[in-house]
């Protein structure tokens, strides 16, 4: 299943089911009042519930309101590398603001308060079963899915201080979607290709069994220090080709479009402007 946040006739968001046609399954009639309450009940089935036609559905942010996104900094070994930052033997982990995540097709603000916009493409997961303490072994039983994320990052905000999570959550710093994969849907996430592409040219190609924490090391890790809840969503961290490692630097500009696709979980793109 492809889980989604759609808005419709009146204008409320409500959970969804995207399908191949791109029509949306209406999981509110199932009794779910958002994207939330269907991974936490572990909901997986679109059978016997009302559809919404293409036209009508307008799809946001599948997961809107997550309790935390946590982001792994550092964890393909080229982008470690062209960062000018060491290779991490522990998982570099800082968060985004839940107040940044926007959905496919909605405008990456540029603040005016920085000059260094960078784009990083991620592939995420989500958690379905929470949990303390999860042995790396288990980590199956705690995905519910997957989804991309754009890392959008204000580099001269970013590096002014030690602490990365403030230059990672402007207002729209967070594309997240369109959809939530279903983890029977994809049969290996350590084996998908990822790309971005600005206006159609290519800036960053790799695949996910690059990553140097792989989504078991992950979960183990993050779970040995606090409890991981339903709804949390984990970015991966980003490949090599961010503007950062360019030279010259090669930073967002207003007008430009960004497209993330990440293999068997889709496509997520957004405008850039400026404030």
């Amino acid at each position: 299943m492809k889980l989604v946040s759609f808005t419709a006739a009146n204008g409320s968001v409500r959970p969804g089911a995207l399908l191949d046609d791109h029509s949306v399954v209406d999981l509110s009639a199932a009794g779910y009042a958002d994207a939330l309450s269907v991974i936490r009940a572990g909901f997986n089935s679109t059978t016997d519930l009302p559809v919404i036609p293409p036209a009508l559905a307008h799809l946001r942010a599948p997961l809107p309101n997550p309790p935390r996104v946590f982001a792994i900094g550092l964890n393909y070994r080229d982008h470690a590398v062209e960062s000018g930052m060491a290779i991490p033997n522990t998982p570099v982990v800082f968060f985004k603001l839940t107040t940044a995540i926007i959905g496919p097709g909605e405008a990456i603000i540029l603040p005016k308060n920085s000059a260094e916009p960078d784009y990083e493409a991620e592939f995420a997961f989500v958690i379905g079963k929470g949990g303390y303490r999860i042995p790396a072994s288990a980590w199956r039983e705690h995905v519910y899915g997957y989804t991309i994320v754009n890392d959008v990052s204000a580099r001269d905000v970013q590096f002014a201080t030690s602490q990365w999570s403030m230059g990672k959550s402007f207002p729209t710093f967070c594309p997240l979607g369109p959809t939530i994969v279903t983890a029977d849907e994809v049969a290996d996430p350590h084996q998908l290709d990822i790309s971005l592409a600005i206006d159609g040219a290519t800036m960053q190609s790799s695949n996910t069994r690059e990553l140097i924490f792989k989504i078991p090391d992950l979960i183990e890790y993050l779970s040995s220090i606090t409890p991981l809840l339903s709804g949390d969503i984990v970015s991966t961290g980003t490949p090599f080709g961010v503007g950062l490692g360019r030279n010259p630097k090669r930073w967002l500009k207003p007008g430009e479009s960004v497209t993330i696709t990440v293999q068997a979980v889709g496509s997520l793109t957004n405008p850039v402007v400026a404030e």
